[in-house]
């Protein structure tokens, strides 16, 4: 038997304020503003897992209220002033509504209830404007919370940010008081973010990573796959490649070529894109964390952002993509922190002043460990750009034969499809990097008609190829089949 209800958390203690948004408050807002409203839930920050042996609701509940002490992000709305200014306003005090759901059955009644609660609360988009933009549910049985689910607008944190605020859940739960947690990992606050970007030299930094990007367009094609015949919009698929084998392989190739597993599986994503959309050189918009950046390591906000990675010459041999892939990418993750906006208004002029800059239809996010393991992946990583991993439906499998050129897959490897999502504009493709106790999995969608099915199957299994033939050419006596 299951019941519902509400409870409450009556807020009164926290910090108060206003001013001008952050680059990622406002980047976040701008890209849901351009979907459909019933699009704006994939951009929802989410995660969920049971708690076992559970937790006293008491317990769970004041955990939550030393988090809304905690990050000023999870009570602050956004306002548009009468210039069109976006402007953060951070509550002092307010009240969080939990939802609660009572359930009396056995451990597969408990698990779904609370997939039923996740995924309805995530379904859901927010008004930033008028409301908190944090959701939280509860599956409760004999006073113990056995399941809980987390569900935040993009404009309050990034993936990262998630994982962030799951420990700091998690320490508040086990007894850690808001002071010490403060102590330890002093996260900065959006208010104090936006006065950094303000000042003189967050503007210093703003323009130098701006010309950054904008000389990586001048040099890029202006288009990698051809155009698309004209035809009425259609449902992009998602594919979702899951490899055992890629787990130890991207590590044995990082050892190999002294890069980074990231630059790894970019340099494959890099050669794939030229190989089959036929360009010499391979751009990507990579999605960059930025908590490397002073001040940002424990920041619970949106501070992802875009990154321009350029890959002359991809389509060679993949060990020097490699390192070439290593050696650029320092650049694109220095120069991932600026004023979206901006950016966006002078490509709009040089674009009609001189004409197409670089392709930025194709995008990868390495989304591995954003999260600690108490709690499972989030269902999507929504950076601007991104699209949602592979989600709960198992899809249906394929044994597809990869294609020409891209190599068999390991034995272990499966494809599969399990949803699909509304037309993005100006989106090729967005792949994510995923990663569970088993296996490291791809999950791209793409607008079939620039790469139909077929193609996203070879486009995967020739990543995996890719990354298995080098690692077996570095380590013979790696446990990986030949093909």
């Amino acid at each position: 038997m299951t019941t519902s209800q509400q409870l409450e958390i009556d807020f009164s203690s926290g910090r108060s304020g206003t001013g001008p948004a952050t680059w990622g408050q406002q980047a976040i807002w701008d890209a849901v503003g351009r979907l459909a409203p019933a699009d704006a839930p994939r951009y929802n920050i989410t995660a969920s897992a049971p708690l076992d042996p559970g937790l006293p609701v008491a317990v769970v509940l004041g955990a939550l209220e030393g988090l809304l002490q905690l990050h000023d992000s999870l009570r602050t709305r956004l306002v548009e002033d009468d210039r069109g200014r976006l402007r953060q306003i951070v509550d002092p005090a307010g009240r969080l509504i939990v939802h609660t759901r009572r359930c009396d059955g056995d451990a597969a009644d408990l698990a779904a209830v609370g997939a039923a609660l996740h995924e309805e609360l995530a379904a859901l988009p927010f008004d930033c404007t008028a409301q908190w933009p944090i959701r939280v549910g509860l599956v409760e049985t004999a006073g113990l919370v056995r399941h809980m689910a987390l569900v935040l607008s993009h404009t309050a944190l990034d993936g990262a940010g998630m994982g962030l605020l799951v420990l700091d859940l998690s320490e508040l739960a086990q007894g850690a008081s808001v002071e010490a947690i403060s102590t330890l990992r002093g996260a900065q606050q959006p208010l104090e973010e936006a006065e950094f970007q303000t000042s003189a030299r967050g503007l210093r930094r703003d323009v130098n990573a701006r010309a950054h990007v904008v000389r990586k367009l001048r040099l890029g094609p202006p288009r990698l796959f051809p155009p698309a015949a004209t035809h009425a919009p259609e449902p992009f698929p998602n594919a979702v490649l899951s490899s055992p084998a890629l787990l130890r392989a991207v590590d044995t190739v990082a050892a190999g070529h002294r890069a980074s597993t990231s630059s790894v599986l970019l340099a494959a994503v890099a050669v794939m894109t030229a190989r089959l959309s036929g360009s010499p050189d391979a751009v990507l918009q990579v999605i960059v964390n930025n908590r490397f950046l002073p001040g940002l390591a424990s920041a619970v906000s949106p501070v992802a952002g875009d990154g321009l990675f350029h890959l002359p010459d991809a389509d060679g041999e993949f060990g020097d993509a490699v390192r070439r892939t290593h050696a650029a990418s320092i650049a694109t993750y220095r120069h991932a922190y600026y004023n979206k906006r901006l950016l966006d208004e002078e490509i709009a002029r040089l674009t009609a002043e001189h004409g197409p800059l670089a392709d930025r239809s194709c995008v990868f996010n390495d989304t591995r460990d954003l999260l600690p393991s108490m709690l499972a992946a989030p269902d999507t990583e929504s950076d601007p750009g991104s699209d949602p991993g592979p989600g709960s439906d198992p899809g249906s499998g394929s044994d597809h034969d990869p294609g020409a050129g891209a190599g068999a897959a390991d034995a272990g490897t499966t494809l599969t499809w399990p949803v699909e999502f509304p037309p993005r504009p100006g989106l090729s493709y967005a792949l994510d990097a995923l990663q569970t106790p088993d296996a490291l999995q791809l999950a791209m969608t793409a607008d079939s008609s620039v790469l139909p099915r077929p193609a996203m199957e070879r486009f995967l299994y020739g990543v995996e190829a890719l990354i298995l033939s080098e690692a077996r050419a570095l380590a013979p006596a790696l446990a990986v089949p030949a093909s």
